[in-house]
């Protein structure tokens, strides 16, 4: 029970989000869980209370600021402080064409951003409210990815989404120096290819399936979501407590093995 009692809030309801707020329930959090889709998070709530975890959840489009402070102030009512927060919300802006720099409108680069980016920043701002008025020790951490800082031009050309999960890498290192002295930790989790929804073109290509079993041959293939869940415990955990400003990869060998 290494989360026994912490209030911890969770950015999505699925893959990613999903997996962590499993893992963080089993071991003693309260898990808030805020996700676009009510239906999903309802189901994801369900499954966690079949097993005696804690969890409550809002429904809220995270790229508008009204809704995420709606959902947070809901999450500090129902949860008292805020400890934790995981901030997975985002997704692959290749559906507004996101690609190569030279290729992408404006209106592709906003719409990436957006999706990625204010769901990252609303939610840090207002975890921070709820961290700083409490005076608690907490933990932040943002997941980025892995394409922030070892692109892959061969199979994964989506430079407005690696700007934005650079920025995200950014922020966290600003914050981290901000908070530090608040006793407020802020780190980024960088995955690899996971199998996930946002992933379900890149797990029915089979030329990108080769791919990842070369270029994370840790795990011959693409990641599982509860390959992350440890590290999400971890750092929501006292055991991180001297840990602040870093990236943290989970890759399966992706940043320094070359798949060609």
């Amino acid at each position: 029970m290494r989360l026994q009692s912490k209030n911890i809030v969770i950015t999505g309801a699925t893959g990613i989000g999903a997996s962590a707020a499993r893992m963080c329930a089993a071991e003693g959090a309260n898990v808030f869980v805020v996700s676009i889709d009510g239906g999903e998070c309802e189901v994801l709530a369900a499954e966690i209370k079949a097993v005696g975890g804690s969890v409550e959840w809002a429904a809220a489009d995270l790229t508008d600021e009204t809704q995420t402070v709606n959902a947070f102030a809901e999450a500090a009512s129902r949860l008292g402080a805020i400890d934790g927060l995981y901030a997975v919300a985002g997704g692959s802006g290749r559906r507004f064409g996101d690609g190569a720099l030279d290729e992408i409108s404006k209106e592709a680069w906003d719409a990436t951003f957006s999706i990625n980016g204010h769901p990252a920043f609303l939610a840090a701002r207002e975890a921070l409210k709820s961290m700083l008025a409490s005076e608690r020790r907490s933990s932040i951490a943002l997941v980025s990815s892995v394409l922030a800082y070892s692109p892959s031009p061969l199979m994964f050309t989506t430079h407005a989404y690696a700007a934005v999960k650079g920025a995200e890498i950014s922020l966290a290192k600003s914050m981290a120096a901000q908070y530090a002295p608040h006793g407020i930790r802020v780190n980024v989790v960088a995955p690899g290819l996971v199998h996930t929804p946002m992933a379900a073109r890149a797990a029915g290509d089979p030329e990108i399936v080769a791919f990842a079993e070369r270029k994370q041959p840790l795990v011959a293939g693409m990641l599982d979501p509860d390959d992350l869940a440890p590290l999400a415990v971890f750092l929501m955990s006292d055991e991180s407590r001297a840990i602040t400003g870093q990236t943290i990869a989970v890759d399966g060998g992706w940043s320094v093995t070359d798949a060609r």
